[in-house]
């Protein structure tokens, strides 16, 4: 990577906020990301938030996945925290580790305080079986690169999660498992031919949640890691011929992203501003933050 694709985002008005990013890996599978190559996932969204909320912003990291991280961080209470955004994982809901289990009382945890709650892919699967619905894999296997062609339903097109996004778009997406029924306070705003339910709002207890199945906080540079350390499985899915086309794939995307105007390159990949502009790209997390996330906190300190 060159430039930081986020240098040119431009922070929201408001009064500084104070983020609970869970991270959704336990350390085992953090350690494999970097081996790839790839960013800690807690590392990603704390850049995102800091780059999209107003200036002064902090972010505090829980490792939900380990053992004792159903608490806070020492020192600190929900009184203190603003807003939760929780990132993607690699775990299956269905297995219910103790890695699993863990994520899901922290989740119950954030829905009875009523903080803002966001996250990607994961994060919208534990939402939904927080409020009584069901994660499986997806039948029509993996999504991953991009998630094409996400269409909003008519819920989506008056959601403020989705203001400034036209009816139908591309992300970078990455996942095995989906959510395979809707809980009764889940409201779909976005799918795909891949996955009917690819953005919610999930309504349960005293809160409301955010969600995306994809991840519009990874650039091409963050997919092509994951890509190279997923090889394996994804050419015995037939998603890539063998390692070779994984390299020469993971190559062009990690060149595309130092070099988002390589014409060529984009063409190839069949990518556009959806992924490429920083802006674009972050478009539910902005709205997140500007819609959910700063009026409850002007609320709160009224």
């Amino acid at each position: 990577m060159t430039d930081d694709p986020l240098a040119a985002v431009r922070p929201l008005d408001g009064p500084p906020v104070r983020f609970l990013v869970v991270e959704g890996n336990p350390a085992a599978m953090r350690r494999a990301v970097e081996e790839a190559g790839g960013t800690v996932a807690c590392a990603i969204y704390t850049r995102v938030l800091l780059a999209l909320a107003p200036p002064g912003s902090r972010c505090e990291t829980v490792y939900a996945g380990d053992p004792g991280a159903e608490a806070l961080p020492e020192g600190l209470d929900w009184d203190q925290i603003d807003a939760v955004a929780c990132t993607g994982s690699a775990l299956n809901l269905y297995d219910m580790t103790p890695e699993v289990t863990r994520q899901l009382a922290l989740s119950q945890t954030v829905f009875e305080t009523g903080r803002p709650y966001f996250g990607s892919c994961w994060a919208l699967q534990v939402a939904a079986v927080i409020a009584g619905g069901t994660v499986a894999p997806n039948p029509r296997g993996r999504e991953v690169g991009l998630a094409r062609k996400l269409t909003l339903t008519e819920a989506g097109r008056a959601h403020p999660l989705y203001r400034g996004r036209p009816p139908t778009f591309d992300a970078v997406a990455i996942h095995t498992d989906e959510v395979t029924v809707a809980p009764p306070g889940l409201v779909t705003l976005s799918g795909n031919a891949m996955s009917p339910i690819q953005a919610a709002e999930v309504r349960h207890g005293n809160g409301v949640f955010w969600g995306v199945q994809y991840h519009p906080e990874f650039d091409l540079h963050e997919i092509a890691r994951l890509i190279a350390r997923y090889q394996d499985g994804l050419i015995a899915d037939g998603l890539f011929a063998d390692r070779d086309a994984v390299d020469r794939f993971t190559a062009e995307a990690e060149a595309l992203a130092a070099a988002p105007r390589r014409r060529d390159l984009a063409w190839r990949l069949g990518v556009d501003g959806d992924v490429l502009d920083a802006d674009t790209r972050l478009t539910e997390v902005r709205n997140w933050i500007k819609h959910q996330v700063l009026p409850e906190h002007r609320g709160r300190s009224a």
